[in-house]
C-alpha cells in the first residue's frame, strides 16, 4: 500500500522547500492537503512527482513547485476572498482554503467541477465554493476578489478577469510564451495591471485564453 503521507512530506522538502518556498502558510497546507485524492484514480501513484499531471483534454493539474511558487507570489492572507480559475479537480482550491478566508472555484468542466465539490466536502474544505461557468468570464457574482489563481497557461487576459479584483489585489498565472512559459504576479493599481516576473513554467493554454487572431484586411 502507497504511504502517501510519506510521499506528501517527500514532495514539501524535494520540491517546496529548494525552490525557495519557505512561508508556513503554504509548506502547513502542502503537507497536509491529501494530493492524491485530487488527481484520476489511475494516477494516484504519480501524485507526488515533479511533473504537470495530465487530467485530459488539454487540461492538467500544475506540478507542486509551480503551485507553490505561485502561491509564495500571491502571499494569501487568512481574511482574504480567492477565485481559482481552472480549479480543475480542486487540489489548488484545497491548498489554498487552509490560507484564504474563502475560495471560489470556477471550472467549466462540470463532470470535473462536480468531482471537485464531492472531493472537496468528503476532505473537510468547507470554505471553497464550486461554480461552473467560461473560465474566461470569471465568477464576478461573487466578486471582487483580493487574489485570483489562474491555473493553466494564458496568451492573454480578458478585461473581465482582471476587472474582477479589487484594487491592491493580486492574480498570478502562466504565460504561454514561445516554447517558454512564464509566470508571472500582476498587481491592480490604478484600475490597471502591472506585471512582475516570477519564475518559468509551461502548462497547456486554458480555453478562451488564447490570443485573439489579428484581423485581415
Amino acid at each position: 500500500m502507497t504511504d502517501f503521507t510519506t510521499h506528501r512530506t517527500t514532495m514539501v522538502d524535494t520540491q517546496i522547500r529548494p525552490s525557495d518556498v519557505t512561508k508556513f502558510p503554504i509548506i502547513e497546507a502542502m503537507l497536509a492537503v491529501p494530493r492524491e485524492a485530487y488527481v484520476p484514480d489511475a494516477k494516484r501513484d504519480a501524485a507526488y512527482a515533479g511533473d504537470n499531471i495530465d487530467l485530459g483534454g488539454g487540461r492538467v493539474m500544475l506540478e507542486p513547485r509551480s503551485l507553490a511558487k505561485l502561491l509564495d507570489g500571491l502571499d494569501i492572507q487568512s481574511d482574504e476572498m480567492v477565485l481559482h480559475v481552472g480549479c480543475s479537480l480542486g487540489y489548488a482550491s484545497a491548498v489554498m482554503a487552509r490560507m484564504a478566508d474563502f475560495v471560489v472555484a470556477l471550472e467549466e468542466n462540470e463532470a470535473m467541477a462536480s468531482e471537485a465539490q464531492a472531493t472537496l466536502l468528503e476532505h473537510g474544505a468547507h470554505n471553497v465554493a464550486v461554480v461552473t461557468g467560461k473560465l474566461a468570464e470569471g465568477a464576478a457574482k461573487h466578486g471582487p476578489y483580493d487574489v485570483i489563481l489562474i491555473e493553466g497557461a494564458v496568451e492573454h487576459l480578458p478585461a473581465v478577469i482582471g476587472d474582477q479584483l479589487k484594487e491592491g489585489g493580486r492574480v498570478a498565472c502562466l504565460f504561454a510564451e514561445g516554447m517558454l512559459g512564464v509566470a508571472r504576479i500582476g498587481y491592480k493599481i490604478d484600475d490597471k495591471i502591472a506585471w512582475r516576473f516570477l519564475f518559468n513554467a509551461g502548462a497547456p493554454v486554458l480555453p478562451g485564453f488564447e490570443a485573439s487572431s489579428a484581423f485581415v484586411l
